[in-house]
């Protein structure tokens, strides 16, 4: 017990360890403890307990945004995906958010940085070519597929159910059915798997929506860049002559972001460890309902996600 401390350090870890899976009110009724001094006594351990990164072997990072609160307050969150290591976190999602991170990184880490995954976020890009003169761009394919759904499918569905109005019963099908349409199919049931069939073989544009989306996601599992290209090539031909407006333009857009797909076949990352962590933290903001200490908040986060010992 130190000198000025009313709990011995034996009950302050056993408040630690119960708070991992409970929240500060339960377990300050649990030890019949204040609600402040839980939470002071689990911040002081989290202090001691997450360690500064050895930024000597971070060769490359993920970053990923989450939502802070309700009403699109978001922080950043830059880990290492080698590791799983949460490195950093940030308030915002802006430019600034990222050149803060990198502000802070000791000298001569930025030029060590190989590759960097991100979604398709212009303010991380400008960035990370502004401090990791090195570094490659990977672009998420959940990102893009995710974008794919929002811009080429989503649109020609609401296109092809506009076009039914006076067919109201195969409207409704069409309009009811964007999960089936988004979800993977490996994922679908046998009674949705049936219903997914006779939706595309009833429809061409959907079904060429569709298909094109499979193969948007084989670009990524190339191992050579030229064999990315050429499928490229093929993939954003048949958008420009597909006759669906979404997709034709969507092509033209992902045109830009081509160098992000072929550094895919150098550095296969992704942000999925992100995302990982991202549902944990929900999980974390779950038990608590909320954090008002936003720094305690994050000390939690990086505690959850210390790394894999290399």
């Amino acid at each position: 017990m130190g000198r000025y401390q009313r709990v011995t350090n034996r009950l302050a870890e056993a408040v630690s360890q119960l708070l991992l899976s409970s929240n500060i009110l339960a377990v300050a009724r649990f030890f019949q403890l204040g609600w402040h001094t839980v939470k002071s006594l689990d911040k002081a351990l989290l202090r001691e307990a997450v360690q500064e990164p050895d930024w000597s072997q971070i060769h490359y990072l993920a970053m990923d945004e989450f939502a802070l609160h309700k009403g699109h307050r978001y922080a950043t969150v830059v880990v290492d995906p080698i590791s799983r290591q949460v490195l950093w976190l940030g308030n915002g999602r802006s430019r600034d958010t990222a050149r803060a991170f990198f502000e802070q990184l000791p000298e001569g880490v930025a030029a060590q940085i190989r590759a960097e995954a991100i979604d398709m976020t212009t303010a991380y890009e400008l960035e990370i070519k502004a401090n990791c003169p090195n570094a490659e761009i990977v672009y998420d394919l959940f990102h893009v597929v995710a974008k794919y759904g929002r811009e080429v499918i989503d649109r020609v569905r609401v296109d092809q159910a506009n076009k039914l109005r006076q067919d109201k019963p195969a409207r409704r099908v069409i309009k009811s059915s964007r999960w089936l349409l988004l979800r993977n199919r490996e994922n679908l049931d046998r009674r949705q798997t049936v219903q997914l069939n006779e939706l595309l073989d009833a429809n061409q544009p959907l079904l060429m929506a569709y298909l094109m989306r499979d193969e948007l996601k084989r670009l990524w599992f190339y191992r050579r860049p030229g064999w990315t290209r050429q499928a490229w090539d093929h993939w954003l031909e048949q958008a420009q002559r597909s006759g669906i407006a979404a997709l034709a333009l969507f092509a033209q857009r992902l045109s830009v972001y081509l160098h992000g797909i072929l550094s895919r076949c150098r550095h296969p990352l992704n942000t999925s460890i992100v995302e990982g962590i991202n549902n944990t933290i929900k999980v974390i903001k779950r038990r608590a309902y909320g954090y008002g200490d936003q720094e305690y908040f994050f000390l939690k986060i990086r505690a959850a996600f210390s790394g894999i010992p290399r």
